[in-house]
């Protein structure tokens, strides 16, 4: 029998273990890679055009409209798409892993309805219809409507699972209801405020700046963290809470501290910008067929931010000069995929 050192490194560089790392260490540098290339391909579309060639006099010595159209308007807008992509597919990447079916996001479950009511509490009956002056007041209340519905989602689901169809059929059930709850509060307000509050909730980042990419930043970045660490209890909770719990998974403290990073990640880009939909529920699934069937957190991040970013550059290049929210446009493209996912489901 050979037990060279040789022969035992051979068969572990060979093992499943070792190339199911390294084909997700290739495709996180791959979206990597394709995430630059669109944020510079963002960066460089529009009505006042920049190439290639202009690269080094925007790092250089840029112009006054160089620095303005690059640097003041274009690239807080960029990382405000970045970081509104990676939370929300960190959201749904829990959410879809938690409880074992890939069609639970917070725009399927109703989070994301709820939160934009939560939010609409606060601007419209509050008086906070300025966001300005509402900037800390908003996000709490897209928070709490967050918990509030997955609260009640869970409830009516908790008899049948949480892992089944029913929290589906539950969240959409909810999310209808509070739809209407919002369109109401929308009509009773007066025409001003209503516009406005009927704008936020197409979701849009046309007017990101670098305050609002240093809000995302300093409070996104800590729940990412988070929802990074959280990876082994989503691995144990995804083979059963009897499972995960006789391998010594507190299962309630695991789903309660999962269930508050989701909503806030949710809540964060909802009060920040307001419900980009689908984003969310497409983002973790395209990052498991790229990884064959894996659930790496780095690559759904980066499918989450390069969704994001590709949608918000078509939103403010595809109309020009006129700029349509991205919400509507990933709204579209997310659509486009339950469609093929259903055509894909029939035809097996």
């Amino acid at each position: 029998m050979n037990t060279s050192p040789l022969s035992s490194s051979t068969t572990v560089l060979h093992s499943p273990a070792w190339q199911t790392r390294r084909m997700h260490r290739r495709m996180t540098a791959g979206l990597l890679v394709g995430l630059l290339l669109v944020m510079l391909l963002a960066l460089g579309s529009g009505r006042y055009p920049l190439g290639w060639s202009d690269l080094p006099r925007l790092l250089g010595s840029p112009s006054e409209l160089d620095r303005l159209v690059a640097w003041d308007l274009r690239l807080p807008r960029i990382l405000a798409a970045l970081f509104t992509g990676a939370c929300l597919a960190s959201a749904g990447w829990i959410f879809q892993r938690m409880s074992r079916n890939a069609l639970a996001s917070p725009d399927i479950i109703g989070l994301s309805t709820g939160s934009a009511t939560g939010g609409l509490v606060v601007i419209l009956l509050l008086g906070h219809s300025d966001m300005t002056q509402a900037a800390g007041s908003v996000p709490l209340g897209t928070l709490v409507g967050g918990l509030l519905t997955i609260a009640l989602v869970y409830a009516l689901s908790a008899r049948r699972g949480i892992g089944g169809q029913w929290m589906i059929l539950a969240g959409i059930a909810v999310g209808a209801l509070l739809s209407a709850v919002n369109d109401y509060l929308i009509t009773r307000a007066d025409i001003d405020d209503a516009l406005m509050a009927r704008t936020w909730l197409f979701g849009s980042l046309q007017g990101a700046d670098w305050t609002l990419v240093t809000v995302m930043a300093v409070l996104g970045m800590p729940l990412l963290a988070l929802a990074s660490l959280q990876a082994p209890a989503l691995d144990l909770l995804e083979m059963g809470d009897e499972v995960a719990g006789a391998l010594g998974l507190p299962v309630r403290r695991a789903r309660s501290i999962l269930l508050v990073v989701a909503v806030a990640l949710t809540a964060l880009v909802i009060a920040l910008a307001g419900p980009i939909g689908f984003v969310a529920l497409v983002a973790p699934q395209l990052a498991r067929r790229l990884c064959r069937g894996g659930a790496y957190f780095p690559a759904v991040v980066l499918m989450g931010a390069l969704l994001c970013v590709a949608g918000d550059t078509l939103a403010r290049t595809m109309l020009a000069p006129f700029q349509i929210p991205v919400g509507l446009v990933t709204s579209m493209l997310g659509g486009a995929y339950l469609v093929w996912l259903l055509a894909r489901e029939w035809k097996a």
